[in-house]
């Protein structure tokens, strides 16, 4: 069943609810709304956000080769920020469309914009955004807007995106993004068999030739205005099969692209629903997604392109007429298996007879899209064996905490690791330390390039797991960074030193959805301490202590005296809860001896400090 479930199934089940056709019935309605803009309405616990298709353009550049930033510094003001990820080395930055973007930011940053927003989330437990062709770009980037919103305040609203011919967005690192913020199946993007605006950016819009150049006039023409583009273009028939004929062939150089080539800017994020007056398949292998594209648009001709982008109603209500009845197979052999049956199924759903020419290319995308569920679900399970395996590292680290906690120096965990010597395994233990790290960056890298489950940064085996690690792991991080002065050429660990993947992991342990709300007090103290960056914070009190026995300039030094006093009451605070463990208040540990200079230097220079002190 799982094989199937971003196909067929997932299509059956989106066109047997009333959401495609509620949301196509209102971006008819935003389209009729005058100068375009958007519109808001509410059904039971839903909130719909339709945005119209004939947004106004005016000043605004269309080309699809003019690409913008999205941490571009007009995007400021919206809140729309997309700093939680960095682009990898040698990758681009996240890009959209100039022109979509600088319209989105327009509605961003209207009052009346804002109210409906605040209005529609006070009154629904869940929002659906739609949009039609330009509409539906709108409607990607508000629906990202909502879910940085949300994600930032822990909202529980829940978000989909629903769009409807949207031409596509962005360029492969904005579609990375997507995935690494693991939303990629917010975003569900129909389109219907033959329609031409979600290929449109495949092709560049420059004259390559004379007599492409009227061509060219139409597509930006078409752009501007889709909803009427018509015979009044000024299109001949030839014309028209001519720019069918460019627009495919720039779609078959995109879907015969391999993973690194840039003849393309654009990528597809999230899903995309294909479909057709026989039926519809779900799709979210971007690869797959793309080489669709091409394959279906090769079955239609110049006459179904313009038709095709404005029958959304007719296509939606045959789709769910057809998903309604029960599905059988009453011609043909029957398959061998259930994976030549879902095959079959999809190929059906889409019109394609298996006889047909691109029945072949067109059953390979299939295959492939399909078996991307399985082969994350075998990831997952290739990757919990392996936690099996590294479980003896970690045991190994836990025995040594235990070692150096009841050790006769009285240093505790953090300081033995830091001033180690030849000593009793602090070789072993950092060698245990490099390889956690490395399995651990190993399954981000695998989260963020999709070849995981969906969900499982939300599952409690790996939520637990990772919390565990970086409680344990983390101080001998923290330890190493200050043993090896690094904090001299890089400055402090907090600010320089931290790795990405406990970032990651606290954003997980924040969002876990086992979250036991209890206020019991603990009766004892934590086996590891809660806060992973305290010894950290130890590190920097320390020097801030250095710094103000220093220091003679008294308004400095009422600075450094505040953050002291402020250090001193969040660890008090910990160590009263319990939320320690024993090793911070070990005779000899770095906390300790901190907390000792702290109190003789408060008697010894109080007088000195300002009264407002």
């Amino acid at each position: 069943m799982e094989m199937f479930d971003i196909s067929e199934m997932l299509a059956a089940f989106l066109a047997s609810t009333p959401v495609l056709s509620q949301s196509w019935r209102l971006c008819i309605l935003a389209n009729a709304t005058e100068g375009g803009g958007f519109m808001v309405d509410q059904f039971g616990d839903v909130g719909y956000i339709a945005f119209s298709g004939l947004q106004s353009f005016t000043g605004l550049n269309l080309d699809g080769n003019s690409l913008v930033q999205l941490n571009d510094a007009s995007s400021s003001t919206t809140g729309f920020s997309f700093s939680l990820h960095e682009s990898e080395e040698d990758e681009e930055p996240p890009m959209v469309h100039a022109g979509f973007f600088q319209t989105f930011h327009s509605l961003c940053t209207n009052n009346c914009f804002k109210n409906e927003i605040i209005k529609l989330m006070e009154k629904s437990k869940a929002v659906i955004v739609t949009g039609h062709s330009i509409g539906g770009t709108i409607a990607s980037l508000a629906t990202l807007w909502l879910l940085f919103h949300l994600q930032s305040c822990s909202s529980p609203h829940s978000v989909l995106c629903i769009t409807f011919g949207s031409p596509l967005l962005g360029n492969k690192s904005f579609s990375k993004m997507i995935l690494r913020e693991r939303w990629g199946g917010k975003f569900c993007h129909v389109v219907s068999k033959h329609d031409v605006v979600p290929r449109l950016f495949f092709a560049p819009l420059i004259p390559v030739a004379p007599q492409l150049n009227k061509l060219l006039q139409f597509w930006h023409f078409f752009m501007k205005s889709p909803q009427f583009c018509s015979l009044e273009a000024g299109l001949s028939n030839e014309e028209k099969t001519k720019f069918y004929q460019y627009i495919m062939d720039h779609t078959e150089a995109a879907a015969a692209e391999k993973d690194g080539s840039k003849s393309c800017s654009y990528r597809s994020f999230g899903c995309y629903l294909f479909c057709s007056e026989e039926g519809a398949v779900c799709i979210n292998n971007a690869m797959a997604v793309t080489q669709m594209l091409h394959l279906i648009f090769t079955t239609g001709s110049a006459d179904s392109y313009i038709d095709n982008h404005l029958n959304y109603g007719d296509v939606i209500l045959k789709v769910s007429g057809l998903f309604l009845r029960r599905r059988n197979f009453t011609q043909g052999v029957l398959p061998e298996s259930c994976y030549e049956a879902g095959i079959s199924l999809a190929m059906e759903a889409l019109g394609i007879d298996c006889q047909d020419i691109i029945a072949g290319p067109l059953m390979e995308s299939l295959k492939l899209a399909k078996q991307s569920g399985r082969r994350l679900n075998l990831k997952s399970a290739e990757l919990a064996i392996s936690l099996a395996k590294i479980t003896p590292y970690r045991a190994e680290i836990e025995w040594y905490k235990e070692k150096c906690d009841s050790s006769a120096d009285q240093k505790g965990y953090y300081d033995s690791f830091k001033l180690r010597g030849a000593f009793k395994g602090g070789f072993r233990v950092n060698m245990n330390r490099l390889k956690l790290a490395l399995f651990w960056d190993e399954v981000i890298s695998l989260m963020e390039s999709n070849q995981l489950p969906h969900d499982f940064h939300k599952r409690a085996k790996w939520v637990n797991a990772s919390h565990f690690y970086k409680l344990l792991v983390e101080p001998l991080d923290i330890a190493e960074y200050y043993r090896e002065n690094m904090h001299i050429t890089k400055d402090h660990y907090l600010t320089h030193g931290r790795e990405r993947r406990y970032l990651i992991f606290d954003k997980w342990w924040r969002d876990r959805e086992d979250v036991n709300e209890n206020d019991n007090k603990r009766t004892r103290f934590a086996s590891l301490t809660q806060d992973s960056c305290f010894w950290a914070k130890v590190e920097m009190a320390k020097e801030w202590m250095q710094n103000a026995k220093n220091e003679n300039d008294p308004n400095k030094l009422a600075v450094l005296w505040d953050n002291l006093n402020s250090f001193q009451s969040y660890a008090r605070q910990l160590v009263e809860s319990k939320e320690v463990s024993k090793d911070v208040l070990a005779k000899n540990s770095s906390y300790s001896l901190w907390l000792e200079e702290w109190k003789e230097f408060q008697a010894s220079v109080l007088l000195q400090i300002p009264n407002r002190l």
